[in-house]
Parts: structure tokens; C-alpha cells; sequence
């Protein structure tokens, strides 16, 4: 099913059954992460990314930059977005994945243009931007019972190199 904006749309966290909120086997690769988040978990999920991702080869400005794009999505669901989601973090095909998905009542459209640079003067609107100057790819599934942001990053080994 498709929103009016053309996003994908999918189930609310909330709203899945407990077995397959729960299950690991519906993402590809080696999982790393895959757990619920509130206000009070935010730095904590920040320093486990951090420490996921850093084993699996990722550093220097690469990985400060996927770790914020990160903390951005997951303080967003928490701002904006019913004050909890779910982050599932994972590795496959040379890349780091994580999904945040919250049960808010979906981005707003003007957030969901082709981001350009934010106004200096401008209150808030950076998170979406800033993942997207940080991350390889960025996709966006959001609708009026929620959002599902994917970041991807490729690892070091796996990057293109000039």
C-alpha cells in the first residue's frame, strides 16, 4: 500500500504481532542490534551503535557520521513521534543497515523533498538532512501510523575508492 505521497507504508511497531516485532530472521545479514527505544535510551543506543559498527570496521569521520545520522532518526521518533520506536541494526552485502521506526503520525510532506540546506535561522528540520549528507543511502516509508527510516553506510572494504 502507498501513501499520497508515494512512500511505502507499513504496520506501526506497536501494532505487530509480538513474534514478529520480535524476529531477527525478517532482516538479511548478520544482525546486530534489534531493540525498543524511549527518551531515556537514546545515549545508550548511540554508544551500542557506536561500538557495533566500529567492530565491524567502520571508523574515523565515517562512523561519527552514521552514529549521528543514527541518534538524529531515533531522537526524531522520540520528538516527534510518540516518544519511542524500534532500531534494528544490521550488516549485509558490504554495508551497515538500521532502521528506526516509530508510530507517529508520519513526516510531513515539506520534510520529505529532496532535502536541501537548511536556513540558518531555521528551528529544527536538520535531522533528515544531515542523514542524508552522512549515509549512502536513505529511505523513507511513512504514513499516518508511522515512519520507517533505513540508513545504509558502506564498510571500509566494501567502499568505492577513486
Amino acid at each position: 500500500m502507498e501513501d499520497r505521497l508515494g512512500q511505502g507504508v507499513r504496520s506501526a511497531p506497536g501494532a505487530e504481532p509480538a513474534d514478529v516485532a520480535a524476529s531477527p530472521a525478517r532482516l538479511p545479514g548478520d544482525l546486530l542490534v534489534d531493540r525498543r527505544f524511549g527518551r531515556a535510551e537514546i545515549t545508550a543506543i548511540r554508544h551500542e551503535v557506536s561500538a557495533r559498527v566500529s567492530a565491524a570496521g567502520l571508523g574515523g569521520d565515517r562512523l561519527q557520521g552514521f552514529v549521528l545520522a543514527i541518534n538524529e532518526m531515533v531522537t526524531n521518533a522520540v520528538v516527534h513521534a510518540g516518544g519511542h520506536g524500534r532500531l534494528a541494526l544490521w550488516l549485509a552485502d558490504g554495508s551497515a543497515f538500521c532502521t528506526v521506526t516509530d508510530s507517529g503520525p508520519g513526516i510531513p510532506a515539506e520534510f520529505l523533498a529532496e532535502p536541501g540546506v537548511p536556513a540558518a535561522y531555521q528551528v529544527g528540520g536538520r535531522g533528515i538532512w544531515l542523514a542524508h549528507q552522512l549515509c549512502d543511502e536513505v529511505t523513507v516509508a511513512t504514513g499516518p501510523i508511522g515512519t520507517t527510516i533505513c540508513l545504509r553506510i558502506l564498510l571500509p572494504h566494501h567502499a568505492v575508492r577513486s
